[in-house]
């Protein structure tokens, strides 16, 4: 490293011409903080104070259960639970709305929570009634703590004030001016007596709640002997963890990746930590791409041929003038609705078939599970090689040399108003090419047409061997107003991986100020 810590954070939501991050610099008796809000809210999630600086990302534990219900005609109005039947409670949510009638919604609850069949997928509402249990209904904690991070004098401080903090489940890296660092988990994980990937029984004793993992019972780190911290959406901890963690993390392919880019140099420098933020080498492509051509290899048709060299000289990053990238991405998608059509039908199918990425990647070299019933492996292969080769066609017309990944994938930024008439024209900005996907650390992610749809909106970079403040950069911008000569003008320096300072010291921000705005409270 470069002396003292440096720390970075590029966490993901959906991409909009108004984001819901709204940069800004706070200072009160107490504190002096800046970085990134959520709008609306008075605090900082993630930046920097003059001794503290930290990052926080999803770590998508499992914080909610589907609880199936049981219902008797005999008893109308209840559910059983442990051999009796307990009443329902309901409630009325009224809704209203200027200028037309209230809206009043009948909200009915077992003891495990509402029941939510109506937001259920058609696939998923052929039982008895299903209820939800989720940490979010109950008191969260979030804003006490957040404001104590805001004001911590030591990455030790910081930790402490994160206590507290119930919902949602974040992980949190934090660092110090005294060259500490640290990693915590937190929120709170419930935990389960009994496993299950289903719905649970909601009149079963044994598939309650047994009271939640506490703070110091979380995963965390301080101050580790190889010097670095690192998490992007990946499980906290192993199977050998004391507490039962159970979540849908993602993949771990960016991870690794930064692991790989950690490990590579024995010092780091901001610019190496820009060159991480912006990196797209997809691992998942490594590690598939030679069993793929394995796979392929032999065949005699022109244009899997064509397609196939195309791939063969691929680096497998998703640069937006990679064909290669492209095909594997195309293929990648069949492969893994092929690989759930083979046990799913359906809606099914198809919600099986995007999470199904790790199983997809085992089963290009061989099939052990014996998963293939209605056709073979090979045969699967090369329908899902075809099938992605006619949708680019489709997309991007027959001549491979105009599959670049950029023709392909594109950012937009919409505003949420831009589907009404041509508001779009004035509203919407981006729909330019755009480098990564969702398994790279410059995550992009994909929707189904492949657009860039979510992905690292605000970027930060931290270096405490500088003066105090940050660095930063916005997808959207900082405005929210479409006069505004700041509503979306980070995009171009967001794509080109350029930052802006942003600086603790209040004559310094004084001195950047394009405009002010004073608000006087009433006399």
């Amino acid at each position: 490293m470069t002396g003292l810590p440096m720390l970075a954070s590029d966490p993901h939501i959906a991409f909009a011409s108004v984001s819901c991050w709204y940069e800004v610099h706070l200072q009160g008796r107490s504190f002096n903080v800046a970085g990134m809000t959520y709008v609306g809210i008075p605090a900082i999630i993630f930046g920097r104070n003059e001794h503290v600086a930290w990052g926080i990302t999803n770590n998508i534990c499992s914080l909610r259960d589907l609880y199936q219900e049981k219902i008797n005609p005999d008893h109308p109005g209840h559910f059983l639970y442990d051999g009796e039947w307990e009443p329902a409670k309901e409630i009325i949510e009224e809704i209203r709305i200027r200028g037309e009638e209230t809206i009043r919604k009948r909200i009915c609850f077992s003891r495990n929570g509402p029941i939510v069949d109506d937001v259920l997928p058609a696939a998923a509402r052929n039982t008895d009634p299903v209820s939800l249990k989720w940490l979010g209904a109950f008191p969260s904690g979030w804003l006490p703590a957040m404001q104590r991070m805001n004001s911590a004098d030591s990455a030790d401080e910081f930790k402490n004030a994160l206590k507290g903090w119930q919902f949602p489940t974040w992980s949190a890296v934090f660092a110090d001016v005294n060259d500490h660092i640290g990693y915590q988990s937190i929120g709170q994980i419930p935990v389960r007596n009994v496993w299950e990937r289903g719905y649970r029984p909601g009149w079963d004793p044994e598939h309650q709640w047994a009271g939640l993992i506490p703070f110091e019972g979380m995963p965390n780190l301080v101050d580790p002997d190889r010097g670095w911290i690192a998490t992007a959406n990946n499980r906290p901890a192993g199977d050998d963890y004391p507490y039962p963690l159970s979540g849908t993390w993602s993949s771990g392919h960016r991870a690794r990746r930064i692991r790989q880019m950690i490990e590579e140099k024995e010092k780091l420098s901001r610019q190496d930590f820009v060159r991480m933020q912006q990196d797209v080498l997809s691992l998942r492509a490594m590690k598939c791409v030679p069993k793929l051509l394995e796979a392929l290899d032999g065949d005699s048709n022109d244009r899997r041929r064509q397609a196939i060299e195309h791939l063969r000289m691929w680096d497998c990053r998703m640069e937006t003038d990679r064909v290669g990238a492209s095909i594997f991405e195309g293929f990648f998608t069949q492969w893994s609705q092929a690989i759930a059509n083979e046990r799913f039908t359906g809606e099914v199918a198809a919600l099986v078939s995007g999470a199904i990425g790790g199983l997809a990647s085992e089963l290009l070299a061989k099939d052990s599970l014996g998963w293939f019933q209605k056709v073979s492996r090979p045969l699967a292969i090369l329908r899902a090689w075809d099938a992605a080769l006619d949708d680019l066609s489709r997309r991007l017309g027959p001549d491979m040399s105009r599959w670049s990944w950029g023709n392909l994938h594109k950012i937009n930024l919409r505003h949420i108003l831009s589907g009404r008439g041509e508001l779009s024209l004035l509203l919407d900005r981006g729909g330019v090419p755009v480098r990564g996907n969702g398994v790279t650390v410059c995550n992009t992610g994909h929707d189904p047409n492949w657009g860039a749809s979510m992905g690292a909106n605000y970027r930060m970079i931290v270096d405490f061997n500088e003066t105090a403040g940050l660095w930063a950069v916005d997808a959207a911008g900082e405005s929210g107003h479409p006069g505004s000569p700041h509503y979306c003008d980070q995009l171009k320096e967001w794509l080109d991986a350029k930052y802006h300072y942003l600086p603790l010291d209040r004559r310094r921000v004084s001195g950047m100020s394009r405009t002010k705005l004073r608000l006087r409270p009433k006399a």
